[in-house]
């Protein structure tokens, strides 16, 4: 009986050492790393004007991204959450909200990108309402873009952070670098405009950690 006793004795005493360091183990983090995309063509163009290089017509539809799967995802998935944010000429939709299907949202965060380590506490995030009533404001000054009439060019406003909520409820962090082809240093009128480079860390854990 006494050998029972100390064979049990032991038994327990090794399961509760191996479970207590199982629990002990220290999880891997990986860190969210930042990638640059380059020449998202932020609406199909019909024709281009031979002089300016600028588009002659448009479909009208999104180009539209996953943050997750880093690629452009095709318009007959636009209703699903397949895809995080989308283009159309200075537009950038998110895939949430009443009009769209997604979990998605929005918050335009004023700093810079590498400061950006986590969701910040003070983000409310927006979802596109409607059609015109959208996430990330699509006018001069108040989104992610200035244009200046007098010389027809659109440049990224220097310190904004478009803080996203990606399409199935994961958070990343995306800045506009440049709105012309092959993104030149200082674009003129004859630059092809429509055409997104732009940089962004995705968190695949689900975490608000941005770094």
């Amino acid at each position: 009986m006494k050998i029972t006793y100390h064979i049990l004795l032991l038994t327990a005493t090794l399961a509760t050492t191996f479970a207590c360091k199982k629990e002990e183990a220290t999880p891997v983090v990986v860190p969210v790393q930042a990638q640059t995309v380059t020449n998202i063509a932020a609406d199909t163009t019909t024709g281009v004007n031979p002089t300016t290089g600028q588009p002659l017509g448009t479909t009208g539809k999104y180009a539209l991204y996953s943050l997750r799967e880093n690629k452009v995802i095709a318009n007959t998935d636009s209703a699903s959450n397949k895809w995080d944010i989308g283009f159309r000429g200075t537009t950038i939709i998110v895939n949430g909200g009443p009009i769209r299907s997604g979990q998605g949202g929005a918050y335009v965060h004023t700093g810079t990108f590498e400061e950006v380590t986590t969701v910040p506490a003070s983000a409310t995030f927006a979802q596109d309402q409607s059609t015109s009533a959208l996430a990330i404001p699509a006018v001069s000054g108040g989104g992610w873009y200035n244009y200046n009439s007098s010389t027809n060019i659109v440049t990224p406003i220097p310190g904004r952070v478009l803080v996203i909520k990606t399409g199935d409820g994961k958070y990343a962090k995306v800045e506009i670098l440049s709105y012309y082809k092959n993104a030149p240093a200082t674009p003129t009128a004859t630059s092809r405009s429509r055409f997104y480079t732009f940089r962004y860390a995705y968190q695949p854990d689900g975490s608000m950690k941005l770094n």
